[in-house]
């Protein structure tokens, strides 16, 4: 049920907030990855969601650019 409402929130974002919330996921993408490689994840799922979500919004934003 929350990839639903993230994809509909993504749809009625602008360009400029979509490149924002991509730049914002690669961030914690990339903490995320790190603490993991030092031992200090202890939610390593979170890694697939934060992944996924970053797919959303790059699809999202093609999406938009075909239409």
């Amino acid at each position: 049920m929350k990839a639903k409402n993230l994809r509909n929130k993504l749809r009625e974002m602008s360009e400029e907030e979509l490149v924002a919330k991509e730049r914002d996921l690669r961030e914690d993408y990339f903490k995320l990855k790190f603490q993991h490689g030092v031992g200090q994840l202890e939610n390593t799922g979170r890694l697939n969601q934060v992944r996924k979500d970053i797919a959303r919004v790059m699809t999202v934003r093609s999406s938009k650019k075909t239409a």
